[in-house]
């Protein structure tokens, strides 16, 4: 899970480079599975990314579009439940099991 916060009022900005630079950088990665892009208030920009391999790290975006360093997580999957599929430990898009279903780079905790 890649987090960001914008530089004041460049939420779009930083959104919109994500899906031109950085979206591009992560596709045909193999392993990736699906990546999606949040906004949130306070210009705030979220990517979350599935692999089935070794994640590769999300590019650092340009410093005049932050306005503090990016957050980073990485998380194992260990149970999913959606009205598709009830109860259910495995990955809808890959079938694959929690040990699998991964996101990249880790890093600092937020402040």
């Amino acid at each position: 899970m890649w987090e960001a916060r914008a530089a004041d009022g460049r939420g779009a900005e930083l959104s919109a480079w994500v899906r031109e630079v950085a979206l591009p950088a992560l596709r045909g990665s193999a392993g990736l599975v699906r990546a999606e892009l949040f906004g949130a208030p306070g210009d705030r920009v979220l990517l979350i990314t599935w692999w089935t391999a070794e994640p590769v790290p999300v590019p650092e975006p340009p410093a005049a579009l932050i306005g503090r360093p990016v957050h980073r997580w990485s998380f194992a999957s260990e149970h999913l439940e959606s009205s598709e599929h009830p109860e259910s430990s495995e990955h809808p898009e890959t079938g694959a099991g929690p040990e699998t279903c991964a996101n990249p780079a880790s890093g600092p905790d937020p402040e």
